[in-house]
C-alpha cells in the first residue's frame, strides 16, 4: 500500500502556472469545474494546493467573474490564506472576491441585506457569550425559574445546539422540548428569540439560522443568490454542522456547480455541532457528482501512512482511501509501554534531549495530548531538566483560570494576608457580593491597614453591608476559618478538594454544560493529584512560584505541546503521543456519552494524531497511571492493538514488576503496598476524596457566624476621640448619636435609620 502507484503527473507544455506541480488526481480536481465534484483529500496530500488553483482556473478561464464565486471556509486565518494565495496567482483580481470567507462572514453580509425580513434592522447588534448569558438570565428571572436548578450556561449550550441543526422554536420535538426545565425548551427559546428582536441582535448561531429561514420562505431571496453564485467552493466540508450543510445545498441546488473539500476520516468536532455524515452522502444529494481522491502523501513516510491507514480502517462510516508517499520507507512507528506517567515524561524528555544533541531543532518535535490535563507532567518535567516549551491552543497548566482560582484559595488558607488572592476568589464563584460590598471592604482595610480578609471578618459584625451581603460574607469567612483550622490537620492534597467541594467551586463546574467543563474538572484532579508530590503546601506553592515565573526568550527553539484537536493541519518531523490507554485515550468520557459514533470519532482522532508526523511518530501507554487522585491500572488503548503490526515496533520498560492490572491488585504484586503499610489512614482503594464522601452523612459546612470568635478578637486599636453621647456622622446612615462603645464597633442610633452597629473608621465627628 505504501508504493507510489506507476502514474506521474504528465508534462503539459503550455500549462497554466497554477497547474504547475500538480499531480493528476490535484489536475482533475482542478480541471472538473462543472457540475458536483466531491474532492476527497487524505492528510498531507496537498487539498490547499488543489482548491486555490480551482479558484484560479475559473477566473482565468473567465467561467466566472471572482464576485460570482462563493468560497467558504472555516476560519478566518484560513480565508486569508487563501486570499494571498490567489493573489499570487491570478493578481488583482482575487480584491474582486467578496464572497471569500467564513460561513459565518459570509452569513452576516447576507443578513445585513435581508434583516427586515426576520424582524431585524440592518445594524443588528451581534452578541457574545456574555451578552447571551445577561439575556437568559433576565428570561429565568422574568418567569421565576431557579437558575441554580437550571443553569443559564446550559440553555445557552442547547439553543447553540438547536441552530446548529436548523432548529427553530417550533422545530422541536418532544424530546429537545423536555431537554430544558422539565419540558420548557421550546417556550424559553421562543422568548430568546423575541427578546434579541427586540434588542436588533443576534448571536452567531443566527447569522446561519435567519439566512436559512430567509432562504427557504422567501423564494425570490433564494434565487437571486443561485443565479448570483455560478460556482460554489466549500473547504472542510466534513466539519460543516446541518445548518451550514442545509444552506449550501439550497444555494447549489440551481446550478449544481459545487466542489467541496474535505476528509471524512479528519471530521473530529462533533461536539461542536459537525456531522461526518454529511461528507457521506454527498453522492446521494447530488446525483452523478464527481469523486476525485487526493492520496498522494507528501508529508509522511510510507511507515506512518501505513500504520494510520490500518487504523482508520477498522472504521465502517467512511468513504474510503488508500494513501500512498513516493518518500523513503523511513522509522517504523514506535510503541512504547512504560510503568507509570513520571516514567511517561521522563522518557519524553530523554528523547527530546537526544534531538538536541543531534542538532536537531525543537521546533520540528511536538506531543500530543488526548486532554489537556496530560501536560502537568511533562511541564514539570521539561521545567526540571530545563527543556523549553510551549502550549499551543491553550494555557500552561497553573496558568489555566480554574488552576489559578483553585491556587488562590490555597494562598488565602496559607497567607491570611493575601490581599491579591482574596480579591481573585472573595466572589468566585457567584456568592451574590456586589461591587458596593467589595468597596467596603476595601475601605475599611485602608482606613485601618488591614488584610482585606481580617477587614471581612470585622466588617460583618456591623450593620456596614446590607443583610444578603453581610450573610453571604459571614459564610465565606467562617468557611475561611475552617479551612485555616484544617490546615495542619489535613494532608494538604485532600485540603485541597475540600476547599474545592465547600467553596461550591466542584458544583459550579459540574453545573456548567459547555464542552470545556469536564476538561476543567479533570485539571482540577490533576491539580490535587500533582500535591500529593510534595511534603506539604508551602512546598507545592513554592514549586508553583518558581514554575509561574519561567522567562524565555520567544524566539528560542521550543518542543510544542498540544491537543490533538489543536494539532489539525499541523505537521512535525517528529510527533510523541502521549496516554494512548483505555479510558484516556479512547476518552472514557466520549464513549460513554456517545457509544459508537464517539469510538469511531475518537479512532478518527487518532488517524489524525498519527498523520501529523513527518519522519517519525512514537506512541506512549502506560501500565499505571495516577487518575483523579488514586493510582488506576491501565490497558493500552485498543487503537495500539489496531495497529498494523509489520508497521509498528513495540517495546516496554517495565522491568519484570507486573502491572496492577496483570497483577489483579493481589497484594503481594502491588508495588505501591508499602506505601499503604506506611500511610495506613490513607491506603485503600480509593482516594481521600472518595474516602471523605463516603464517611460523612450530611453536607459539609463552614461554621454559622454564631459558631466563630467574635471580630473583636482581630480587632485594631479603638479610637481614642469618641465618646457615649457624641454626635457623628456616617456616610451611608447619616447623623446620630453613640449609644454605646465595644472596642472599635459603636451603637450609633441614628436620625434616619434607627439604631446600628458600626465601625469607628467609617464614622466621622459631627
Amino acid at each position: 500500500m505504501t508504493q507510489a502507484p506507476a502514474t506521474t503527473p504528465p508534462v503539459v507544455s503550455g500549462d497554466p502556472p497554477y497547474l504547475a506541480g500538480l499531480n493528476p488526481p490535484q489536475r482533475e480536481a482542478v480541471l472538473t469545474s462543472d457540475g458536483p465534484v466531491l474532492v476527497l483529500a487524505g492528510a498531507g496530500t496537498g487539498k490547499t494546493a488543489a482548491l486555490t488553483a480551482r479558484l484560479a482556473h475559473l477566473v482565468a478561464t473567465r467561467r466566472a467573474w471572482p464576485s460570482e464565486i462563493l468560497a467558504v471556509t472555516f476560519t478566518n486565518k484560513a480565508a486569508r490564506e487563501m486570499k494571498h494565495r490567489i493573489g499570487q496567482m491570478i493578481g488583482d483580481a482575487v480584491e474582486g472576491m467578496p464572497w471569500l470567507g467564513t460561513f459565518h462572514s459570509i452569513a452576516a453580509k447576507m443578513l445585513r441585506r435581508h434583516a427586515e425580513l426576520v424582524g431585524l434592522h440592518s445594524n443588528f447588534t451581534i452578541l457574545d457569550t456574555d451578552d447571551q448569558l445577561r439575556v437568559i438570565k433576565q428570561l429565568m428571572a422574568a418567569e421565576n425559574l431557579d437558575d441554580k436548578r437550571w443553569p443559564p450556561k446550559l440553555l445557552v449550550s442547547l439553543i447553540d445546539r438547536w441552530k446548529n441543526r436548523g432548529l427553530v422554536p417550533n422545530d422541536l420535538d418532544a424530546g429537545e422540548n423536555e431537554a430544558w426545565a422539565d419540558g420548557k425548551g421550546k417556550h424559553f427559546y421562543a422568548l430568546y428569540q423575541a427578546r434579541l428582536k427586540a434588542l436588533n441582535a443576534c448571536d452567531f448561531g443566527d447569522l446561519l439560522l435567519h439566512m436559512l429561514v430567509i432562504l427557504k420562505t422567501h423564494r425570490d431571496v433564494l434565487e437571486q443568490y443561485q443565479t448570483r453564485f455560478k460556482y460554489i467552493l466549500v473547504d472542510e466540508y466534513q466539519d460543516t454542522n446541518a445548518s451550514q450543510y442545509l444552506w449550501l445545498r439550497l444555494l447549489a441546488q440551481q446550478r449544481k456547480n459545487i466542489c467541496c473539500v474535505g476528509d471524512d476520516d479528519q471530521s473530529i468536532y462533533s461536539w461542536r455541532g459537525a456531522e461526518v455524515a454529511n461528507i457521506l452522502r454527498f453522492e446521494r444529494d447530488f446525483p452523478g457528482a464527481t469523486v476525485i481522491r487526493l492520496e498522494q502523501n507528501y508529508r509522511s513516510t510510507p511507515h506512518i501512512l501505513a500504520a494510520a491507514s490500518g487504523l482508520i480502517g477498522k472504521n465502517a462510516d467512511r468513504l474510503g482511501k488508500t494513501l500512498w508517499t513516493a518518500l523513503n520507507d523511513g522509522d517504523k512507528v514506535q510503541v512504547k509501554g512504560v510503568w507509570d506517567g513520571p516514567e511517561e515524561a521522563r522518557r519524553i524528555g530523554d528523547a527530546l534531549e537526544t534531538l538536541q544533541i543531534r542538532q536537531t531543532s525543537l521546533n520540528d518535535a511536538a506531543i500530543l495530548v488526548r486532554a489537556q490535563f496530560q501536560t502537568r507532567e511533562l511541564e514539570d518535567r521539561f521545567i526540571a531538566i530545563g527543556m523549553p516549551y510551549r502550549i499551543v491552543g491553550g494555557f500552561r497548566f497553573y496558568e489555566r483560570s480554574e488552576i489559578r482560582d483553585a491556587l488562590a484559595y490555597l494562598r488565602l488558607v496559607n497567607s491570611p494576608a493575601d490581599d491579591l488572592a482574596f480579591e481573585r476568589i472573595v466572589n468566585t464563584p457567584k456568592r451574590g457580593l456586589g461591587d458596593k460590598a467589595i468597596q467596603r471592604i476595601h475601605m475599611l482595610a485602608r482606613a485601618e491597614q488591614l488584610p482585606l480578609a481580617r477587614a471581612a471578618a470585622r466588617i460583618i459584625e456591623t450593620d456596614e453591608l446590607t443583610p444578603q451581603a453581610r450573610r453571604t460574607l459571614s459564610v465565606f469567612v467562617g468557611q475561611l476559618r475552617h479551612w485555616q483550622e484544617q490546615r495542619d490537620a489535613l494532608p494538604h492534597p485532600e485540603l485541597t478538594q475540600l476547599i474545592l467541594d465547600e467553596s461550591g467551586y466542584t458544583a459550579m463546574l459540574q453545573a456548567d454544560k459547555s464542552a470545556e467543563a469536564a476538561g476543567r474538572l479533570e485539571n482540577l484532579s490533576e491539580l490535587v493529584r500533582a500535591m500529593e508530590e510534595y511534603d506539604s503546601l508551602d512546598a507545592f506553592l513554592e514549586h508553583v512560584s518558581l514554575v509561574m515565573d519561567r522567562d524565555e526568550s520567544v524566539d528560542a527553539e521550543q518542543v510544542t505541546i498540544m491537543t490533538i484537536h489543536a494539532a489539525k493541519g499541523l505537521e512535525f518531523r517528529h510527533v510523541h503521543l502521549a496516554g494512548w490507554e483505555e479510558g484516556v485515550f479512547p476518552s472514557q468520557r466520549a464513549l460513554d456519552e456517545g457509544g459508537t459514533a464517539a469510538l469511531e470519532e475518537e479512532r478518527r482522532l487518532a488517524y489524525v494524531a498519527i498523520t501529523r508526523a513527518r519522519e517519525q511518530a512514537t506512541i506512549w501507554h502506560a501500565a499505571n497511571r495516577r487518575i483523579y487522585g488514586q493510582w488506576t491500572s491501565s490497558i493500552p488503548s485498543r487503537f495500539i492493538a489496531e495497529l498494523p503490526p509489520e508497521h509498528i515496533e513495540m517495546e516496554d520498560s517495565f522491568g519484570g514488576g507486573a502491572s496492577l492490572w496483570r497483577a489483579n491488585m493481589a497484594a503481594h504484586n502491588d508495588p505501591f503496598a508499602h506505601l499503604a503499610a506506611a500511610q495506613s489512614n490513607r491506603a485503600a482503594t480509593r482516594g481521600p476524596a472518595w474516602q471523605r464522601a463516603a464517611a460523612q452523612t450530611g453536607v459539609t459546612r463552614g461554621p454559622a457566624p454564631s459558631e466563630r470568635a467574635p471580630a473583636a478578637a482581630i480587632g485594631a486599636k479603638p479610637r481614642s476621640d469618641l465618646a457615649i453621647g457624641m454626635r457623628v456622622f456616617h456616610e451611608k446612615f447619616g447623623y446620630g448619636e453613640i449609644a454605646d462603645i465595644d472596642g472599635n464597633k459603636l451603637e450609633v442610633s441614628f436620625e434616619a435609620a434607627g439604631t446600628k452597629r458600626v465601625l469607628d473608621s467609617f464614622i466621622r465627628i459631627g
